[in-house]
Order: C-alpha cells, then sequence, then structure tokens
C-alpha cells in the first residue's frame, strides 16, 4: 500500500514561486512514476507533471519552462517546483502514483495566485 502526503501549498502573488513536496509510503514507489495534477473549480483534473523513476520528466503544455519536478528516491519524496505563477495557476494540487495496478492519489494542496 501506498501514501502520499502533499505540503507546500498556499498564497503566493503573480509572478512568484512555490515549492511543492510529495511525501510517500511504501519500498515500491522508487520504481514507479510520480506526478503531479491539479484541478480548478469547473475544470477536469489535469496531469501538470511526472517523472519516472529513471529520471525522466514530462510536462503540461501549459507549464513547461515555469515548472519543475524532481524526485529524491532516498526520501521517497517528489517535488514540483513553480515558478512565473499565473493567476490561472491556481488548483488544487494532487500527487499521483501508479502502483501495482493500483492508483494513489494525496490529499491535495491548495495553491492560489493572486495580487
Amino acid at each position: 500500500q501506498v501514501q502520499l502526503v502533499e505540503s507546500g501549498g498556499g498564497l503566493v502573488q503573480p509572478g512568484g514561486s512555490l515549492r511543492l513536496s510529495c511525501a510517500a509510503s511504501g519500498n515500491g514507489v522508487i520504481t514507479a512514476p510520480m506526478g503531479w495534477y491539479r484541478q480548478s473549480p469547473g475544470k477536469q483534473r489535469e496531469l501538470v507533471a511526472r517523472i519516472f523513476s529513471s529520471g525522466t520528466t514530462t510536462y503540461a503544455d501549459s507549464v513547461k519552462g515555469r515548472f519543475a519536478i524532481s524526485r529524491d528516491n532516498a526520501k521517497k519524496t517528489a517535488y514540483l517546483q513553480m515558478n512565473s505563477l499565473r493567476p490561472e495557476d491556481t488548483a488544487v494540487y494532487y500527487c499521483h502514483v501508479p502502483l501495482a495496478g493500483k492508483y494513489y492519489w494525496g490529499q491535495g494542496t491548495q495553491v492560489t495566485v493572486s495580487s
């Protein structure tokens, strides 16, 4: 079983930065992809960034060049560095791990970008 706990969200002004963390349980996590999704009111949950155990990363077009995903397997933690934040980045951000045919989600952390 896997448990995911996100942290690092908050209120930031446009152009500012935040760093989200996702702390995971389970020794199988280091073999699995880890991803960040977000969901805003009235919108479907969307993939923001994903990182594989190899270190290969993918990003949504809307965040390319602004966000960076990373992972520390020793700490079983994934990070999302968010720079040049825009009001449209406002959402609840969720950590996600697919492992052994199951899909695990964290509780989410709120990111609000506003002046």
